[in-house]
């Protein structure tokens, strides 16, 4: 027993001084396990952290789950039907007043004014100051102090759509929107989501629409609903997703139609009731009109018929008298005035009859529609989800590469070191030690390396990449109480991971020589044959081939295993860079492949209804531009077969100027990836043409649904009702969500026009927009684009020429910044690892050049050569291996209004290159003294 122990004893002294002479092994081991763990976790902890302070945020506000808005207003009865639906655990009836607020220059602004909800219920966040208490007070977000520089006890003056009445109110609190949290006041990420004015959401005391503007107060604007269970789950996630459109479904199916004939029903019998009294009113004033020119009538025929007689008194032949021709002159006067009232009458009459009849039709024609929204429909909500998710979703793709790259680092790793310590293992299992016993001594060599790592991972993981990624996402948005998380399961499922992929490559390595028997591990491995390579066989090429390159051509394909791996790890880090780049490359060239290749326009802006004539005028009389298309712009919903939706900017376009729209848009055909660049989908780039058997759509939202050309869609318009349509094209578009539709298409998909007039009128549609091209160059467009701004009748203007420059997506940047800089790290350590094995697996072959009189640099040159060879060989397929994984995840990037279309620029290409090509000739930096030190009799009698 005891002289097991000290064998025991001896056998581990001498493993935990194996393990210290392995330093540079281990080391490298535990750097990609770091690098990998970090990289997995890393991005996923910064994603989680913001989600979970984002829904902490919105259940501390009380964000609600639901909402349900009317055309024509909600009551308390509908707030009740809601209340009683199940999974509904309460509603609340949200009173809203629709202002226009005046801004500087004239320019005006359009707000939305909201009384509390309920204690517990879309509470705004207040910044400074506070909410309301009394009348004539407002609270206003952040975003509205930010565009119009106000602070606390500034006034605003506002004015309540449909009235003349200004009103001033003082501003007592800033606040945040609980459904927007972005941030005014950092970079713009979220740019191309909208090309409309903004609508701000201000916040007054409970009462003061009613004391303030007159607002009905039995009439709510929306109701808003939390639901049962909701509380209990993460917002952003499916099961969240499931149980509001569970509830969603069940207020559709149950209450709406119900509710929509009530309020309906009540609506008409309101009106009815006023039409009738205002009918009866009317006819009995034209009744008592009538009756009085009746008895007018009837005097005048009592005054003729005396007249009559008295005529006839009057001698024949004899002239008549005076005063009688008199009196009979007046009577004709007074004849012509009765018959002259008498016509009015029937006028009035007729016109009245006219004008109730088109009341009536009106009333008739009341059909209140509800609209049920999750939170989804919040343009803030729905940004945020799918900025963070869009970023987590590279967090989950490049770990894969960091752990095939671990995995095959592992393997070359330990099986060095199991090929080194190989007479030693014959000498162990012949002293009778277990190949289990052995096994083990590599296999904690790789655990502990991997445990150390990962464990170093982890800290980065969970505390400094996501700490970064918190102060990026914070100039996107607002979200209070961000802190970092720990994720127990996530951290040891990430260490776990790449705990097996190494353990794994360390088993194969060890188990795959202790199979042979001990008396052939005691004896030196033969080395490899060698044998005769392809390029022997081209004799041109090889008789012209110096000694040393014919030597360096034959090590590098005769050790297969060495050229698999180097060229393999220097690949996956080749393409980790330069997809990397690639991304940063394809974001910074969404601005001017959009603004400069598919939008030909150079100006876009947009009015209010009924103010784009004067703006046409305006822009005619200014001269400075050359085209001119109207349109209307309004916001739209198309929804596939299977129910997805995806909210678009609906474009309609005069029937007049359908040939203009391919003069401000290059309407192409969508594209697709290849690994070569992108292609047409349909082969040649024929130009998309819009006509009346469908609509084009942007190819963002054409992605997000899944739908071609050819496909049929629901298409919402603007309060409309959903109509199947045809998709004639899905066109190529990098920013923003549209869909064209002809003016003619329109008219017959939505019976009413927007302003609501009867389609068997054929109305004109109320264009609110303009896309222009302008003269001079972009300098001088951007100045009169902003000129225009200030005008008072343009709600907002855009110039191409400026967004081209300015547009910018600095998340994803920041993210991609991060991930090149770890790639890079990876590659070093790959480099450094392949170099320390290559020169430890060919010590006898360096001490044999020495004794045949090598020089130092030609040892160098010898060995360095071989390595920048494999390196250039691993960065020839690591670009195109870049470019394909680039596509793949840019196809995964899918976000709202945004499709990535990949650019790689070529001084990325170049920078891959140099980079890689750098870090090998560092690594020689430190390989070249290893091989200085080479003692060539100790090397060569080493295996004695």
């Amino acid at each position: 027993m005891t002289r097991h122990k000290a064998l025991g004893s001896a056998f581990l002294l001498d493993t935990w001084r194996s393990w210290l002479r392995a330093w540079k092994p281990f080391l490298s081991i535990m750097i990609i396990s770091m690098l990998g763990v970090a990289v997995l976790t890393g991005i996923y902890a910064g994603c989680r952290d913001t989600f979970l302070a984002a829904n902490r945020f919105y259940e501390q506000q009380g964000l609600h789950d639901a909402e349900v808005v009317s055309t024509m207003g909600l009551t308390d009865e509908d707030v009740g039907a809601l209340r009683d639906v199940d999974g509904v655990k309460d509603a609340y009836g949200m009173r809203v007043q629709r202002v226009t607020v005046d801004g500087e220059n004239g320019r005006n602004l359009a707000a939305t004014i909201q009384e509390p909800v309920g204690a517990h219920v879309d509470v705004p966040y207040v910044r400074e100051g506070h909410l309301p208490d009394a009348d004539g007070q407002v609270a206003v977000t952040e975003q509205f102090v930010h565009d119009t520089h106000s602070k606390l006890g500034s006034t605003i003056r506002v004015t309540a759509d449909g009235d003349e009445d200004t009103h001033t109110l003082t501003i007592v609190g800033i606040v945040t929107d609980p459904g927007d949290l972005s941030n005014p006041a950092g970079y713009s990420g979220s740019a191309f989501r909208s090309s409309v004015a903004n609508d701000y959401t201000f916040y007054m005391a409970p009462g003061a629409l009613e004391q303030t503007f007159g607002a009905d107060p039995d009439v709510y604007g929306a109701v808003v609903m939390r639901l049962e269970r909701a509380e209990n789950e993460d917002a952003f996630s499916d099961d969240y997703e499931s149980l509001v459109s569970s509830a969603v479904s069940r207020i559709e199916n149950n209450v709406q139609s119900k509710r929509e004939q009530a309020r309906r029903e009540s609506l008409q019998k309101t009106a009815q009731d006023e039409l009738t009294r205002a009918k009866e009113q009317a006819y009995s004033e034209v009744n008592a009109a009538q009756a009085q020119l009746d008895a007018q009538r009837s005097q005048l025929d009592e005054q003729l018929k005396v007249l009559d007689a008295q005529a006839a008194q009057v001698p024949t032949g004899m002239a008549m008298p005076e005063p009688l021709a008199s009196a009979q002159r007046q009577w004709v006067q007074a004849d012509a005035q009765l018959k002259e009232a008498q016509q009015q009458v029937n006028t009035n009459k007729q016109e009245i009859d006219s004008r109730f009849t088109a009341e009536q039709q009106t009333i008739d024609d009341i059909a209140p529609r509800w609209y049920v929204q999750s939170r989804t429909a919040l343009s803030g909500f729905s940004s945020l989800k799918s900025d963070i998710s869009s970023i987590q979703s590279l967090g989950n793709a490049f770990p894969i590469v960091f752990l095939v790259v671990a995995v095959m680092m592992s393997l070359t790793t330990m099986s060095r070191l199991v090929e080194e310590d190989r007479g030693l293992i014959g000498t162990y299992l012949g002293l009778g030690y277990g190949r289990v016993t052995i096994t083990l001594r590599y296999a904690l060599f790789a655990l502990l390396a991997c445990l150390i790592g990962g464990g170093l991972g982890l800290l980065i993981g969970f505390l400094g990449i996501p700490a970064f990624l918190l102060v990026v996402i914070q100039g996107l948005y607002t979200i209070p109480d961000m802190r970092l998380e720990y994720d127990w399961l996530y951290g040891s499922l990430g260490i776990l991971l790449f705990v097996v992929g190494v353990l794994g490559a360390a088993l194969f390595a060890s188990i795959r020589d202790m199979r042979q028997m001990p008396a052939t591990l005691m004896r030196p491995k033969a080395p490899k044959a060698g044998s005769r390579i392809l390029l022997e066989r081209i004799r041109p090429v090889w008789k012209r081939m110096s000694f040393l390159n014919k030597v360096t051509a034959r090590n590098i394909f005769r050790f297969k295993s060495r050229l698999i791996m180097t060229v393999g790890g220097v690949a996956g880090c080749a393409a980790l860079i330069l997809c990397g780049l690639a991304i940063n490359d394809t974001v910074a060239a969404l601005g001017p492949n959009q603004y400069r290749g598919v939008d030909q326009y150079d100006m876009f802006a947009m009015t209010a209804d009924g103010d784009e004539d004067e703006l046409h005028s305006k822009l005619v009389q200014d001269g400075k531009t050359t085209t001119i298309m109207e349109t209307r712009i309004e916001s739209g919903e198309i929804t596939n077969g299977e129910g997805s939706s995806t909210s678009v900017q609906l474009t309609i376009i005069p029937e007049s100027q359908l040939g203009e729209l391919n003069t401000m848009f290059r309407l192409e055909p969508a594209r697709s990836n290849s690994i070569f660049g992108w292609v047409h989908g349909g082969g040649r780039a024929q130009p998309v043409t819009l006509g009346d058997g469908g609509i084009i759509v942007a190819q963002s939202a054409a992605q997000s649904l899944g739908v071609q050309a050819g496909d049929e869609v629901d298409l919402r318009g603007e309060g409309t009702q959903p109509h199947r349509v045809k998709v004639a094209a899905v066109t190529r578009s990098l920013i923003g969500a549209e869909a064209f539709i002809s003016e003619d298409l329109y008219h017959r998909l939505f019976p009413a026009s927007p302003v609501g007039e009867a389609a068997s009128e054929q109305p004109a549609i109320t264009w609110n927009a303009v896309y222009a091209k302008l003269k001079g160059g972009s300098d001088e467009q951007i100045k009169y684009v902003d000129q225009l701004e200030d005008d008072a009748i343009v709600l907002s203007a855009a110039s191409t020429a400026y967004q081209a420059e300015h547009f910018k997506f600095n998340l994803m940047g920041a993210v991609v910044g991060l991930i090149v800089l770890l790639a890079g790290s990876l590659a070093l350590v790959v480099l450094f690892t392949l170099a320390h094995t290559n020169v430890s697996e060919r010590m006898r072959e360096m001490a044999t050049l020495k004794v045949l009189g090598f020089y130092d640099n030609e040892v160098h040159h010898y060995v360095n050569r071989e390595m920048m060879v494999l390196t250039v060989m691993g960065v020839i397929v690591g670009l195109p291996l870049g470019r394909w994984v680039a596509g793949l995840l840019t196809g995964v990037l899918n976000m709202p209004g945004l499709y990535f279309e990949v650019h790689i620029a070529w001084w990325s290409y170049a920078i891959t290159v140099v980079v890689t090509l750098a870090f090998a000739f560092l690594v020689r930096l430190f390989v070249n003294p290893v091989l200085d030190r080479i003692d060539p009799v100790g090397s060569l009698k080493a295996v004695e």
